[in-house]
């Protein structure tokens, strides 16, 4: 996730503060993972800094004078442009659960007993995104399907190199 682009994106709907844009950001993109105000106001002040928002003068408040942040037609047309440019279809070519089974075989190591647990934990978080989809608003159902996708994905690839572990071990210990 791109925090600036997204701050960005938040600022050309309307001009906003600081906290203002800490909670929009956290309710539809920090999920389990909020952000914090210090990166908020880090990131605007790099944006500032780079003519993609002005901030405005200090406004007094019932706490801290606070800035109201506005985008500008150079922070316009990047998001513009980032908002039209395709996510990279990644291939994950190298993921980490690819390099534990390798290294387990490797090592010796039980890593048909990896891909169990690994397998196991998976299903446990399938589980919880299922929950998350019968209590949650759209955006939750929507942000957990994308992620329930990923996990069954793994748990394919998991079921595809369970069964060819034999094969995969003679590869990589003959190297």
């Amino acid at each position: 996730m791109s925090v600036p682009l997204a701050l960005l994106g938040l600022l050309d709907r309307e001009p906003s503060y600081g906290y203002d844009l800490k909670r929009d950001y956290d309710t539809y993109f920090g999920r389990g993972k909020p952000l914090p105000f210090g990166q908020v106001y880090s990131t605007l002040g790099r944006l500032a800094r780079d003519g993609k928002v002005i901030a405005g003068q200090s406004e007094p408040g019932a706490g801290p004078d606070r800035k109201r942040y506005t985008i500008t037609p150079v922070g316009k047309q990047e998001v513009e442009v980032w908002l039209a440019e395709p996510v990279a279809a990644e291939p994950y070519l190298q993921t980490v659960l690819f390099t534990k089974v390798v290294l387990a075989l490797m090592l010796g190591q039980d890593a048909a007993g990896y891909l169990d647990a690994q397998r196991a934990t998976h299903l446990r978080r399938m589980r919880e995104l299922s929950e998350i989809k019968r209590g949650g608003a759209l955006v939750d159902a929507l942000l957990a399907d994308h992620g329930m996708f990923h996990l069954e994905a793994d748990l394919r690839w998991i079921d595809v190199t369970s069964a060819r572990l034999a094969a995969l071990a003679e590869t990589v210990r003959g190297s």
